[in-house]
C-alpha cells in the first residue's frame, strides 16, 4: 500500500526480495547525485522524485521508498493507474508465474497496456467514482476506447483538455524509450493525474484566458488544511510521543491518491467562470457567477465553454501529470523496450480516437 508521511511525501514499503531490492536499487541509480548519464537523467523528468529509504521508530526493520506526492498539488485529482507493456511478467519469471500473469489479462500482449485502477471526480454529485483492476480487465478491443475514455468524463462532460495534455506527455516518454538501449521495463505502469474541480482551474495564454476563483468561507482553514484519505491511502499522523502511527487502506493501493480537503461543503459557495477569447478581432467576453444549486443547470454550457471547446494550444498549460511508477521489475538491457514501445503507441492512438470522436 501507499502511505503519506508527515511532510507530505508518501511512502511505498519495500516488497520482499527480489522485487523490493530490485526497485530501490533502480531508484538509486537514476537518482545518483554522481549521475552523469543523459538517458537517466532526462528518465527522472518522468518519474515521482526520489528521496531515498525512510523506517518509523517504532519498526526500524519496515523500509519504505519516500517519494513524491504526485497528486499533492491537485484539489480533486482523477487517478489512473495503467500497466503499460505486451508482457507483465519478467525475463526470469517461471512457467507458473507467466501463466499467471496471462491468464489476468489474455489480452495484454495485444493490446499493450491495461487499466489497473481509476478514480475519478464528478462536477455534477461533487463525488468521485472507482474502479479496480476488475474493470480494466474486462475490458475488450472493442471496449477498450470507452472504458478509457470514462476516465475523461466529469459527469458533464469528456475532459478532451485532459486527453490532449496526456497524450503530450505519454509522446515526451515514448521518445525517451525511442532513444535508449539500456534498460526494459515489465509491469510497470503508467500514473495519469488531473485536476477534477473547475474551482482549481487557472490557466492563461496570450488571447485566451479562463480563470476560475472560488469563495472559501472564513474559519474552515484555521489551522492549516484539512488531509483527507481515500479509499486507497490513510495518513499517517504524527503522535505526541513522537510515535508513528499507520494504517493500510484497502483498493487501489497503487494510486498516489491523497488530496487536500480546501473546504467541507460547497453547497453555497460560488463559482466564477470567466471565459476571454479573440475571435476575429472582436474580444468576446462573457462573466457567470452561479451556486451550487445550480449545478443540473445553466452551468452546463458554461463548463462546456471551460473544458470542451478549448482551442488547441490553451490544452498544454492543462494542470496534468503522467509519470512512470512500479519499478520492481526492471532490467538491463542492450536493446530497445519494444513491449513497452508498443504498449505506448496503442495507449497514444486510444486517447487520440477518444479525443478525434
Amino acid at each position: 500500500g501507499i502511505l503519506q508521511h508527515p511532510d507530505g511525501t508518501v511512502l511505498k514499503q519495500l516488497q520482499p526480495p527480489p522485487r523490493g531490492p530490485r526497485e530501490q536499487e533502480f531508484y538509486n541509480k537514476v537518482y545518483d547525485s554522481n549521475c552523469c548519464d543523459s538517458i537517466l537523467l532526462e528518465l527522472r523528468e518522468y518519474l515521482p522524485k526520489y528521496f531515498g529509504v525512510w523506517s518509523p521508530p517504532t519498526a526500524p526493520n519496515d523500509t519504505y521508498l519516500k517519494l513524491e506526492d504526485v497528486t499533492r498539488k491537485f484539489s480533486k485529482p482523477c487517478i489512473m493507474d495503467v500497466k503499460i507493456g505486451q508482457k507483465s511478467y519478467d525475463p526470469y519469471a517461471s512457467a507458473e508465474k507467466i501463466q499467471q500473469q496471462v491468464s489476468k489479462y489474455p489480452l495484454m500482449e495485444e493490446i499493450g497496456f491495461l487499466v489497473l485502477g481509476m478514480r475519478v471526480y464528478h462536477v455534477s454529485t461533487d463525488s468521485y467514482e472507482t474502479q479496480n483492476q476488475h474493470y480494466g480487465r474486462s475490458l475488450t478491443k472493442e471496449t477498450v476506447k470507452d472504458g478509457i475514455s470514462k476516465f475523461f468524463h466529469n459527469g458533464y462532460c469528456l475532459r478532451k483538455d485532459a486527453i490532449a495534455a496526456s497524450i503530450q506527455k505519454i509522446e515526451k516518454i515514448l521518445e525517451w524509450f525511442e532513444g535508449q538501449e539500456q534498460l526494459n521495463f515489465y509491469a510497470s505502469s503508467l500514473l495519469f493525474v488531473y485536476e477534477g474541480s473547475c474551482q482549481a482551474t487557472t490557466m492563461r495564454l496570450s488571447d485566451v484566458t479562463v480563470a476560475e476563483k472560488r469563495r472559501v468561507p472564513k474559519g474552515l482553514l484555521s489551522g492549516g488544511d484539512i488531509l483527507e484519505y481515500n479509499n486507497n491511502i490513510h495518513v499517517i499522523n504524527s503522535t505526541e510521543n513522537g510515535k508513528i502511527e499507520a494504517s493500510v487502506g484497502k483498493g487501489l493501493s497503487k494510486f498516489y491518491a491523497l488530496h487536500k480537503k480546501a473546504y467541507s461543503k460547497r453547497h453555497h459557495s460560488q463559482l466564477s467562470l470567466k471565459v476571454e477569447n479573440l475571435e476575429q478581432d472582436n474580444m468576446w467576453k462573457s462573466s457567470t457567477c452561479i451556486t451550487q444549486e445550480h449545478l443540473n443547470g445553466n452551468v452546463i454550457p458554461q463548463l462546456e465553454k471551460v473544458f470542451c471547446h478549448m482551442p488547441a494550444e490553451i490544452k498544454e498549460s492543462v494542470n496534468v501529470e503522467v509519470r512512470m511508477i512500479d519499478f520492481a521489475h526492471v532490467f538491463p538491457s542492450n536493446t530497445k523496450d519494444e513491449g513497452y514501445i508498443y504498449g505506448l503507441k496503442n495507449l497514444i492512438i486510444v486517447l487520440q480516437n477518444i479525443l478525434d470522436n
